[in-house]
């Protein structure tokens, strides 16, 4: 079991990083006022909700204490990205705010993810 945790965390962590990469090479863009959501954003957003999904139920499932609240707010931050890359991932351009709203709340699932102990 451990050895499949392990995996869809390597899982998650390569959601994370398409979703914060497509941010990064984007941040030229945002600042010229031409940044757009680019397909690796969605697709590392979802990537990181299958794969949370199932590492909590991995989780649950070998007994391992899971903090709800912590994957409750995760959760819940990760729904608001996912929910304004999926709805403006045609646009050809995306506000700057908003664009700098997905980098922001993308950095705080990291953070939240590595100090919420």
């Amino acid at each position: 079991m451990d050895v499949l945790i392990h995996l869809f965390v390597g899982l998650h962590i390569i959601g994370i990083a398409s979703l914060l990469g497509g941010f990064l090479t984007q941040m030229k863009a945002m600042g010229r006022g031409t940044a757009r959501f680019v397909p690796a954003m969605l697709h590392g957003a979802l990537t990181m909700l299958v794969t949370g999904v199932v590492l909590v139920g991995l989780n649950q499932a070998d007994d391992h204490s899971v903090n709800t609240v912590k994957i409750g707010v995760k959760l819940a931050l990760l729904i608001v990205i996912l929910g304004l890359v999926y709805v403006k991932r045609d646009d050809e351009k995306v506000d700057k705010g908003l664009f700098g709203l997905v980098g922001l709340l993308t950095t705080a699932n990291i953070f939240i993810a590595v100090l919420w102990t």
